[in-house]
């Protein structure tokens, strides 16, 4: 097996494990929402694998209605991010004294200490989904602004835009026809390895009291509630929303690498 297969299989894997628990809400309706008090606190059994909390809500649904509301959110702080990205590469492009100014932006994003600037965005927009919306898609898109803008740079020397120029197109066409179709697959593959990056950033504001209302089936609430029930014996509460965190975020890793070897005859051969 070369490795463009296994890249294909790969992302096709990972594609269907995140189609899956994005799906899996529409089938699972109340259950891991409603309250049943009748089973509060149970242990990991055959009609509870993932046990349930203290309110009697199944542990299995309840993950999977949060990880869902992860993807949500994830989508358009990840979507937002690469699109700010684009247009700081874009404005690279338009000349030298764009290129200094989008420069200077990027790099005081970069020296911002990341979590306290996430902090600080979320906290000061009032917490819950919008603020970390925001936080997130304001604060994750300076890395991959640098690598579109050196991939920007890179095609701009090439033959074929000088030919172009010499045709008497102007900058704003050659960067549409010529220069953003070249970066949108590296976009994508940004947007997919970024993706992980927006689901624990979520999650971690979350658990820190910064980010989404008590009262949604987040993971990072669900983390933060079992904090005071560990000691007392019930870990299934904190080891299975945590286990499918990690696994949604494997998956994402897996299908942006998984692409970028496949859009990258290079290292598809490796």
């Amino acid at each position: 097996m070369n490795g463009r297969v296994g890249a294909l299989l790969a992302a096709l894997l990972a594609a269907m494990l995140i189609v899956a628990i994005a799906l899996a809400p529409a089938g699972l309706g109340e259950t891991g929402i409603r309250a049943d008090f009748a089973a509060r606190n149970l242990a990991p059994q055959s009609g509870h694998l993932f046990g349930t909390d203290q309110m009697g809500r199944d542990m299995l649904a309840r993950s999977l209605h949060g990880l869902a509301l992860s993807l949500e959110i994830g989508l358009i702080a990840a979507g937002l991010s690469v699109a700010i990205a684009i247009l700081m590469a874009t404005l690279s492009g338009l000349g030298r004294g764009t290129d200094r100014i989008a420069g200077f932006v990027t790099d005081a994003m970069l020296a911002m200490p990341h979590l306290m600037l996430l902090i600080l965005i979320s906290f000061a927009l009032g917490g819950g989904t919008a603020a970390v919306v925001i936080a997130v898609a304001i604060s994750h898109w300076p890395r991959l602004a640098r690598i579109l803008r050196a991939e920007l740079l890179q095609v701009a020397a090439a033959p074929y835009i000088e030919t172009s120029r010499a045709l008497g197109r102007s900058r704003v066409f050659i960067i549409r026809h010529h220069i953003l179709p070249h970066l949108l697959p590296q976009a994508l593959v940004g947007f997919l390895l970024m993706f992980p990056h927006a689901i624990l950033h979520e999650a971690g504001l979350t658990f820190l009291g910064f980010g989404l209302e008590p009262s949604r089936p987040a993971i990072g609430v669900m983390l933060t509630e079992a904090m005071r029930h560990i000691s007392a014996g019930r870990w299934w509460l904190a080891l299975f929303p945590g286990a499918m965190l990690l696994a949604l975020v494997l998956a994402f890793e897996t299908l942006g690498s998984a692409l970028r070897r496949l859009i990258t005859p290079r290292e598809a051969q490796c």
